[in-house]
């Protein structure tokens, strides 16, 4: 199915600023003056979405620059610096690491590089099967729906709660 999913801007790190609807994050230079809030992060430029998924989901991400994109527990940390706050550098969530020459997978602060060439787009969609405790990554095509979509990573793990984009 796919999850029609939206940022919570309470979670957003003070660097990162979130449009109007709830779609877009961009990053930027100045911090943004965000009221403090125990669900922010304070530190990393990291955000989660309001929805937590624990059925089958399919949704897609569109970047520019280096990005994180996972999922994880809605539990994790958001104080500090400590790879106990970072996505994929924990138990508590799984990501892939988005450049404009590679792609690295990151589960519990070990990283796995995914053997397919530069990407030519900046579109990825993942689906996520929480039942059976899969996580897939699949780069889109930039242009044409009849082009291919490249799978890049699949994480296997049995969770135990809901999981946030």
């Amino acid at each position: 199915d796919f999850c029609e999913l939206s940022l919570d801007s309470t979670t957003a790190g003070q660097n990162l600023s979130v449009s109007d609807d709830n779609r877009l994050a961009t990053l930027v230079k100045e911090k943004r003056l965000y009221p403090d809030h125990p669900e922010r992060f304070d530190r990393w430029r990291q955000l989660l979405c309001g929805e937590g998924l624990t059925g089958r989901c399919y949704w897609e991400v569109r970047w520019k620059g280096r990005v994180q994109i996972g999922v994880r527990y809605r539990g994790i940390n958001r104080r500090g610096d400590g790879d106990n706050c970072c996505i994929g550098r924990n138990d508590q969530s799984w990501s892939l690491f988005c450049t404009a020459q590679s792609f690295t997978a990151w589960h519990n602060n070990e990283p796995e590089e995914v053997p397919v060439p530069p990407p030519d787009s900046n579109r990825m969609a993942l689906y996520l099967d929480w039942p059976a405790g899969t996580v897939s990554f699949y780069l889109l095509p930039s242009v044409g729906p009849s082009a291919k979509r490249t799978h890049l990573h699949t994480f296997h793990c049995t969770f135990s709660g809901a999981l946030y984009p």
